[in-house]
């Protein structure tokens, strides 16, 4: 009977197998090797079954890094110079959150933002949206830009001298370019072009309307300056002087010639570029 089950119709198929299964794992024991058949066959029993499989996912912290690669040991090593900004920044916000390191943290918000200017320009409540970034962690960020910022007009004992555009450029740069409203600024000069004073004349859209000359020169005839460059930013971060601009440049430069302060310049900063009308012969005769 068992010889025929072998030969049986298809209705008995399972039991043949169940049956050639049970020799041919006889077999397997008495020579001592695998069958390669007759191992797959639990693989195939498992053939549509859901295998469960926890992933543990490992996210180091700075301080599993090795103490070379820590951005506040190698500050200390090598200087604040040597750290790339996203170190620096990691410095600043201590502290990361839920499976993201400080350092990654911080290359997010670089990314993010676009960079430093980026974050300058952000508003708290913005930063405070942020993942891992609270009320505590986005005041650091705030306070450490503006010392940034006041780190370069904080030396009244060493005031830059003003030789070129590019000077007066990279004094109003920085904290100009960041702006979110139209600036217009004044860089008081004495007799030898060194930097007096840096007042904030008005802030809005800038046109000949609302520009009062008078108001304009007041604080230059009060520190009895020589000459003034005249400043002002394109939030757009796009430089190009438009015909207002032009307009106003050449009602400054007549009033400084009635008033003998000679207006040296006027520029227009945008992200990271300027322009300057003097050079582009644009509203200066």
């Amino acid at each position: 009977m068992k010889i025929r089950a072998l030969f049986s119709p298809l209705t008995n198929m399972d039991t043949s197998v169940i049956f050639v299964g049970q020799v041919a794992n006889l077999s397997y024991m008495k020579c001592g090797r695998a069958d390669s058949k007759a191992a797959d066959i639990p693989e195939r029993r498992r053939e549509g079954e859901t295998m469960s499989k926890t992933v543990i996912e490992y996210h180091p912290t700075i301080k599993d890094l090795p103490a070379a690669e820590r951005p506040r040991e190698r500050l200390q090593k090598y200087g604040a110079g040597s750290l790339s900004t996203a170190e620096l920044l990691a410095i600043i916000l201590r502290t990361g959150v839920g499976g993201e390191n400080v350092l990654n943290l911080a290359a997010r918000l670089l990314a993010k933002f676009g960079g430093l200017l980026g974050l300058a320009r952000a508003g708290f409540g913005e930063l405070c949206g942020e993942k891992g970034i609270g009320v505590a962690k986005a005041a650091q960020l705030k306070a450490s830009l503006e010392l940034g910022r006041r780190l370069l007009i904080a030396s009244p004992e060493e005031r830059p001298q003003v030789k070129s555009p590019t000077d007066a450029a990279n004094l109003m740069m920085i904290e100009m370019s960041v702006l979110e409203q139209e600036h217009m600024r004044l860089i008081l000069l004495d007799s030898k072009n060194y930097v007096l004073d840096t007042p904030t004349m008005y802030i809005g859209s800038l046109n000949t309307s609302v520009i009062r000359v008078g108001e304009l020169f007041r604080e230059a005839i009060k520190q009895n300056c020589a000459a003034i460059i005249v400043v002002h930013n394109h939030p757009s971060g796009d430089p190009t002087p438009s015909p207002e601009d032009v307009a106003v440049t050449e009602l400054i430069t007549r009033a400084g010639h009635l008033l003998d302060i000679e207006v040296l310049d006027h520029l227009i900063i945008g992200q990271q570029r300027y322009v300057s009308l003097k050079e582009r012969g644009l509203g200066f005769k």
